[in-house]
């Protein structure tokens, strides 16, 4: 498996958290690292990141992991928790980690971090691999 091509094929194919600047960094099988800076553009009205940028942020680290193994994944199922606000110019990584367990449903841990490692959100997220190869 090309993981270097996988990732910039990732990172130019998935146009929702490319709209958000989310770059997918690292990828290997059940691992990725994805960051996205924070602009204006993804406040809230109470001038904090909104919460679908933790998410979409998290959830694009996890199924990248996912894609690592070659084959097509589909979120079913996730819990998430936002714990700190990060402001416009601060800098979030999402690691996310497949647990050990099963072969057709994984679940994957996510640790949403700013730049001085501090915690703003983490979660779990689950997948149904699905048996067909990823073309790209």
């Amino acid at each position: 498996m090309d993981y270097e091509r996988l990732r910039a094929f990732r990172n130019e194919r998935n146009p929702f958290p490319r709209r958000l600047g989310i770059y997918v960094e690292e990828l290997r099988p059940g691992y990725a690292r994805a960051v996205k800076t924070v602009t204006e553009e993804d406040l809230n009205p109470l001038q904090v990141t909104h919460g679908g940028g933790y998410y979409t942020l998290a959830d694009t680290a996890c199924g990248s992991g996912m894609a690592a193994y070659g084959t097509m994944a589909v979120t079913i199922n996730s819990a998430f928790s936002f714990l700190k606000s990060a402001q416009a110019g601060e800098r979030l990584t999402a690691e996310a980690r497949e647990l050990p367990g099963g072969r057709s449903v994984c679940v994957l841990e996510v640790r949403v971090t700013g730049g001085e490692g501090e915690l703003f959100a983490t979660g779990t997220f689950t997948f149904r691999r699905l048996d067909k190869p990823i073309a790209f």
